[in-house]
């Protein structure tokens, strides 16, 4: 579960609504089915106009991802993966790495260790494990591309939305009791539409943005590893290249749980 999403989402929700009552607004105001057929659904429609159907069967799984996170192996667990194969590497040659390629589940890891094993050039492997993390990179802007979209076209429904809310309160002065009414009740689609644009959507595409990154840290250093088995370099060796990616501060408390360990 990523804590930080639910945090967020009824964070939001709370700072709206007591702030209304703070100011004096009533928030059952909120319970306006057509503010929430305007933004809700059209913010749907549009999303449907501006991408294709392949791209957005994976909304739900981008949805998945954004509240339940999603699971990236640790820069420490491979770190100790590549030692321990250039320790072994030393010993038993290629068949080490092969076998450790057959064992593993993560296809990035799979398919690194298999290019080492198989005896392609430091040049080839490179090649094709950047080609990849290129091609992952761009299916994960594409998919955090639809939620700034979504953030983008949510406010503006919300003026549209106050715009039919003030043609229907106009249109029919003769009541001014309820005119006040009819036109609070036309903003309540603009404040719609600001609140899921910029609490909901922009964030969760910001959110998918960070965890890709996090994601392309960790295959660039898997890549790394790979290169430097396939160099032959010694355990001290593959382990000062691949420190580089893990940030001192976690270094150095996974030196003192060792020490501590000892």
């Amino acid at each position: 579960m990523e804590k930080s999403t639910i945090i967020g989402v009824f964070g939001g929700i709370a700072a709206v609504g007591v702030g209304m009552v703070l100011k004096g607004a009533d928030p059952s105001t909120l319970i306006n089915p057509a503010a929430f057929l305007i933004i809700i659904a059209g913010t749907i429609a549009a999303i449907f106009n501006a991408f294709t159907m392949e791209g957005l069967k994976k909304v739900p799984t981008l949805f998945k991802i954004i509240f339940c996170g999603k699971k990236i192996i640790s820069k420490q667990e491979v770190l100790e993966l590549f030692v321990s194969l250039a320790k072994s590497a030393k010993h038993e040659g290629v068949m080490a790495i092969e076998k450790k390629a057959n064992e593993i589940e993560d296809p990035f890891i799979k398919t690194s260790l298999s290019l080492v094993a198989d005896g392609f050039s430091a040049d080839f492997i490179y090649e094709t494990l950047e080609d990849e993390i290129k091609q992952m990179e761009e299916r994960h802007r594409a998919g955090a591309l639809i939620f700034s979209q979504c953030g983008m076209y949510a406010p503006t429904l919300g003026v549209l939305g106050a715009v039919i809310g003030l043609i229907a309160a106009l249109g029919n002065l003769s009541d001014i009791e309820m005119l006040g009414h009819s036109i609070a009740a036309a903003f309540v689609a603009t404040l719609l539409g600001i609140f899921t644009g910029y609490v909901l959507w922009h964030p969760f595409s910001n959110k998918l943005k960070q965890i890709s990154q996090a994601e392309v840290e960790v295959k660039k250093m898997i890549m790394e590893g790979a290169l430097t088995l396939q160099s032959g370099a010694s355990t001290m060796a593959m382990e000062a290249k691949l420190q580089a990616f893990i940030p001192a501060s976690q270094r150095l408390t996974k030196k003192a749980e060792e020490n501590e360990g000892k």
